[in-house]
């Protein structure tokens, strides 16, 4: 049983991926597990992703600059923080959103103090708005949150892929699942698990990472509570 965690989503997790970017079968789900999670005395923490409102190709399609493009999904992550947050809300968790930039009367800004008081009385904390600079990802963000933090592990939920696998396996039958796989290897083979700058920054601070999948109903509880199942990278 992990004392904290960092639960990485992404920001498809909450969409129907047709035409709704926040979708209840898909955020209810994941709210009834992570409040299952904070009964069994597990401190969550989370980054979500701000794909399933806007993504840098759209930006390049604009014509615009990697700069501005990167704050747009800096402010589709708060958007989807707080869809989270009111998710949580039915089902009665309490639940705060800490920004990387302060945004007046609707969200705080970051700071290990708050996290940690937060966490301790028993809070789910959401961290949005990524590391507030361009040319970082959520990838990153969750790795710095995580050390700053003292989480215990990221728990990385990927959407119908369960592990980290040599090659993709939605596009190769062959490819080879690992259950155990260290941050060394993951750079070595050039595996697509989260960005370098996060894989790096959990190597060097010595930060488990745990890839599963999310689809799969109770996995979410299960990884907070340590059961294994996907991939443990470490």
């Amino acid at each position: 049983m992990y004392k904290r965690v960092l639960l990485k989503l992404s920001g498809e997790a909450l969409s129907n991926g047709i035409d709704n970017p926040f979708c209840d079968e898909h955020l209810n789900p994941i709210a009834e597990e992570i409040a299952q999670a904070i009964k069994c005395n597990v401190q969550i923490g989370i980054v979500v992703g701000g794909g399933n409102i806007y993504r840098g190709k759209m930006g390049e399609l604009l014509g615009m600059n990697r700069y501005e493009g990167d704050y747009m999904g800096m402010l589709a992550t708060i958007m989807n923080s707080l869809a989270i947050k009111n998710a949580l809300h039915k089902n009665h968790v309490s639940s705060v959103v800490l920004s990387s930039f302060e945004i007046k009367g609707i969200v705080e800004q970051f700071s290990k103090e708050k996290a940690v008081e937060a966490f301790n009385n028993n809070k789910v904390v959401i961290f949005g708005g990524g590391t507030g600079h361009p040319y970082f990802s959520t990838d990153t963000c969750s790795a710095l949150r995580a050390i700053e933090t003292d989480c215990d592990i990221i728990l990385a939920a990927k959407n119908g892929v369960d592990g980290v696998y040599s090659s993709d396996p939605r596009k190769d039958a062959l490819a080879k699942k690992f259950d155990n796989i260290s941050y060394q290897e993951i750079i070595e083979k050039n595996l697509q698990v989260m960005d370098l700058t996060a894989i790096s920054l959990c190597k060097e601070n010595h930060i488990p990472l745990h890839v599963f999948n999310m689809n799969k109903k109770g996995n979410i509880l299960k990884a907070c509570k340590g059961d294994i199942l996907g991939t443990i990278v470490q």
